[in-house]
């Protein structure tokens, strides 16, 4: 059924009890010719883009518990591109080229705003810094400006920018076009469009194993609902894909993190757009519910703990009270965790594994809800075809035995 007004005021009409599930919940088939572990935004785009973009629609996407129970539904939203090295910034950007139409092209409101991300400086070093990406991302066609402090508070009035603070402010880079999404949305939309395509979303169903023939082929894999036979498997379960590669004897240079976030109280409209800070790790915007949605980095320990320290979390609700006084006595509503898949280099990984048919799409770490199209479209058609896109060649699992790293680790201190 498609969304629209006029199906909204037909609906209406009816006490909306004549609208269609949202997703197919089909029992698994035998066998499918390619298999996606995992039922987030990433892999339900990658399902999604094979069906509309390639023709591949006898596709399975297995999801351990329910669409947006994992990172899609426990992370901040933001979207931007500008990140310093030339392959990072393609690939991003290739993704948020995608954001302005998704929601027309899946039928489903995203809520996608492009409210701006702003990257605060506090000393000379950032400074120096945060021009080095923005000269870069314009030699790469990506809106990124330096604002000085009186332009960025005249775009974000709740800035500080009196001297006597303790992180004082020395200037901005804004990507205008960057901004929000509704995370939950994202997952949603994909999962339906992909299903209305012919791609079956199993939910409740963990891999226990990946099948290999006699010669090293994949041949399917063993699941809490049964066997399910595939010529092709492409891995895109973020913080559990050490350990789903393990089954198929494929070691992964991940370590698997918590990340925490939390929300404030809901206020009135007061903060119109996305501000990071790398000095002192915290980044904020606020919700259309109103709420102030606060982020954090990543704990230091590895876990696949889904709650993480409460120190992080003091940590991160201190530094935004330090930038914005004015939000010091807000009461927090609530906070959550994710598990997030780190790289050495921080960069992300798409990419073959030496095993005939077995794909792998992990390492997005703190930043992959901005890549969700950018990341499914380009790592469809490298499961349709066989070879990695341009864009995302450069993101293979080679570049651990070559030496040739994207280091987005060392260009920035924080990769939201």
């Amino acid at each position: 059924m498609k969304f629209s007004g006029l199906a909204l005021l037909r609906q209406s009409l009816g006490g909306h009890r004549g609208w269609d599930r949202q997703w197919r919940s089909p029992e698994p088939k035998a066998a499918y010719d390619v298999v996606i572990v995992g039922g987030g935004g990433h892999g339900l785009a990658t399902a999604y883009y094979l069906a509309s973009v390639h023709g591949v629609t006898n596709v399975a996407v297995l999801e351990r518990g329910w669409i947006g129970g994992g990172n899609t539904g426990r992370n901040t939203t933001v979207i931007r591109s500008n990140y310093l090295f030339d392959e990072s910034a393609a690939l991003y950007n290739h993704a948020l080229d995608l954001w302005p139409g998704l929601s027309a092209e899946l039928n489903y409101n995203l809520m996608f705003s492009p409210r701006g991300v702003m990257l605060l400086a506090h000393t000379l070093h950032d400074v120096h810094i945060t021009k080095r990406h923005v000269h870069s991302n314009r030699l790469h066609g990506i809106d990124n400006v330096w604002l000085d402090p009186v332009e960025a508070k005249a775009f974000c009035p709740p800035l500080d920018i009196s001297e006597r603070a303790r992180y004082p402010i020395l200037g901005a880079a804004l990507q205008k076009s960057g901004g929000t999404a509704r995370h939950d949305a994202v997952a949603w939309g994909y999962a339906r469009a992909a299903s209305a395509l012919g791609v079956d979303i199993i939910e409740n169903c963990a891999v226990l194993g990946i099948g290999r023939d006699a010669t090293g082929s994949v041949v399917g894999v063993e699941t809490s609902r049964g066997p399910i036979g595939a010529r092709k498997i492409g891995v895109v379960a973020a913080g559990a894909t050490s350990t789903i590669m393990d089954m198929a004897g494929v070691r992964m240079p991940l370590e698997s993190h918590p990340l925490q976030a939390l929300v404030s109280e809901p206020v009135k409209p007061c903060f119109p757009c996305v501000v990071m800070s790398n000095t002192v790790h915290a980044y904020i915007s606020q919700s259309d519910k109103g709420e102030l949605v606060i982020g954090a980095g990543a704990d230091q320990y590895p876990s696949y703990s889904q709650t993480g320290g409460v120190h992080q979390l003091t940590l991160a609700v201190e530094a935004i009270c330090e930038m914005f006084p004015m939000f010091g006595r807000m009461r927090m509503l609530r906070s959550w965790g994710g598990t997030v898949d780190l790289t050495p280099d921080r960069s992300p990984i798409l990419s073959d594994t030496g095993i005939a048919g077995l794909y792998v799409n992990c390492g997005w770490g703190t930043g992959g809800f901005k890549a969700t199209p950018g990341s499914g479209h380009l790592f469809a058609h490298h499961l349709a075809t066989g070879s990695a896109h341009p864009i995302a060649a450069p993101f293979s699992l080679d570049r651990y035995t070559t030496g040739r790293l994207i280091d987005e680790a060392a260009a920035a201190a924080v990769a939201h």
